[in-house]
């Protein structure tokens, strides 16, 4: 396999190369990203969609730059694909050609069904959940994805983007023609298709919800899966598109998106409005993660497979956490005690998931400092266990491992995450599971004799082994939620 493959995604507003590297079979991660706003399409939509001589040799010098990057990685395969902008210009072949001969690098120009299919591979399989619809407004074109099951089962490309729209409608004052077109061309999307719960992709949608996460002062700084409420943000959104260029600055947007956010945001609240959106997702991956995806998940059907976490695959990949009989183990011990608690303690089975997680992830920061080993395993996993799982997930798991060697939990921890975190109680029921299973396994024994009962508020430990019994004995501290006590079989 090839351990290396850059990815370039030529859309109309900017180019993008990003370099993925290959950890295992599933695992990967990205170790280098460029950009550049090359705005291919501009002027050309004017012009029965030719393409311009300078936004061409804007492109090409950015290609030549990209070219150096990928030679000085080594990456030996090379997935270039163009969108909107290439696809709609009659002269696409000389521009093309030229990169191919100057270059050696061969661009694909997909339709807009298949730019549909990548963006909804992507979240299908890095954000958590089974089905919804995916949207993603571009410079030339908007795509949506319906996926079920993580499978994508229909996509449609409409011909709306912020380049074109700034093209064709800089001088609609009231913006009503272009309201008109909008409206057009969104009359041509299936009802299965308008849901109330929509994943955003691009560019466009993530700028507007850095500027929500701002605003709202979002305890976690994450753009990946974050979510919110349209109906809470309607107001904002309405705002924004009639800002000036000043007081989008001033909000947060870039420089480069400043001239084209607001045709943006107007599709988007067009859309709002036709589907009756309700709850928005955020999605940091999108057509790029989706090419790459699509190559590696070729003989899996475009999807990993089930139970299969990229993120937890990835760090445990990167930082060579063991996987034999000693880390299997803790793993049944964690899911013992889960099973002997979760009736009588009331615990939602969605949670055996994550303290499979935790327990996996316990010691990743004794491989940046042993001795701030459960800071520094809280900060990573908040920074870097963000694919398939929710926020809340990944604050869950990263909770469990900052505490997982203290009887319990901080009160600081609910005063900075409070609003994305369960119940104080409910925490504290799994954090408990790791702590009791921590020191069960704290011997890194591959096999441990132990009988679990829970009665009467009490779990009581039967252990076979003196040692173990010494073990666990000393380390062990009281439990706020219920009594442990510990009995010798040996």
């Amino acid at each position: 396999m090839a351990k290396l493959t850059a990815v370039i995604d030529f859309g109309s507003n900017s180019v993008r190369l990003v370099i993925f590297e290959r950890t295992s079979r599933f695992g990967f991660k990205i170790i280098h990203e460029s950009k550049s706003r090359v705005r291919i399409g501009e002027g050309a939509y004017h012009k029965a969609g030719v393409l311009q001589d300078e936004p061409m040799e804007r492109a090409l010098l950015a290609l030549k730059s990209f070219k150096s990057i990928i030679t000085a990685f080594k990456a030996r395969k090379v997935l270039a694909v163009a969108t909107s902008a290439l696809r709609d210009a009659p002269n696409q072949k000389i521009f093309i050609n030229r990169v191919s001969r100057e270059l050696n690098i061969n661009i694909k120009v997909i339709d807009g069904e298949t730019e549909a299919l990548l963006g909804g591979i992507a979240a299908a399989n890095l954000l958590k959940f089974n089905s919804g619809v995916t949207i993603d407004i571009g410079g030339g074109s908007t795509e949506f994805a319906l996926i079920e099951n993580r499978k994508v089962i229909n996509r449609v490309s409409l011909n709306l983007g912020t380049v074109r729209l700034k093209e064709l409608f800089s001088n609609d004052k009231d913006l009503s023609e272009a309201k008109d077109y909008i409206r057009k061309e969104l009359s041509k999307i299936p009802l299965e298709l308008r849901r109330e719960r929509i994943i955003t992709i691009g560019g466009t949608l993530r700028a507007l919800s850095k500027v929500i996460i701002e605003e709202n002062n979002y305890p976690l700084n994450r753009m990946h899966g974050f979510e919110y409420s349209y109906l809470e943000e309607k107001r904002l959104i309405e705002k924004i598109i009639f800002m000036s260029r000043a007081e989008l600055l001033k909000i947060g947007f870039k420089r480069e998106r400043v001239d084209v956010i607001q045709w943006g945001l107007l599709i988007f609240q067009e859309v709002s409005q036709l589907f009756g959106i309700q709850e928005v997702v955020t999605s940091g991956a999108g057509i790029r993660e989706g090419i790459f995806l699509k190559d590696i998940l070729r003989s899996y059907r475009g999807r990993f497979p089930d139970n299969f976490n990229p993120s937890l695959r990835n760090i445990l990949d990167d930082f060579q956490i063991r996987s034999d009989k000693v880390f299997k183990n803790s793993v049944k011990v964690t899911n013992r005690l889960f099973e002997t608690l979760q009736k009588p303690l009331n615990i939602r089975e969605e949670y055996r998931e994550l303290l499979i997680y935790a327990t996996k992830l316990t010691e990743i920061g004794v491989k940046v400092d042993f001795y701030g080993s459960t800071k520094n395993g809280f900060h990573m996993i908040l920074n870097r266990f963000v694919y398939g799982v929710t926020h809340k997930d990944s604050l869950i798991v990263g909770s469990l491992v900052r505490f997982s060697n203290k009887n319990s939990l901080s009160d600081k921890l609910f005063r900075e995450f409070g609003e994305l975190l369960p119940t104080q109680r409910e925490l504290s029921q799994l954090h408990s599971i790791i702590y009791l299973s921590k020191i069960l396994t704290s011997n890194y024994s591959s096999a441990i004799e132990f009988e679990l009962k829970f009665s009467n508020h009490i779990l009581t430990l039967e252990i076979f082994d003196e040692a173990l019994f010494y073990t666990v004995s000393e380390k062990l501290d009281v439990i706020e939620l219920f009594e442990v006590e510990l009995k010798k079989l040996f």
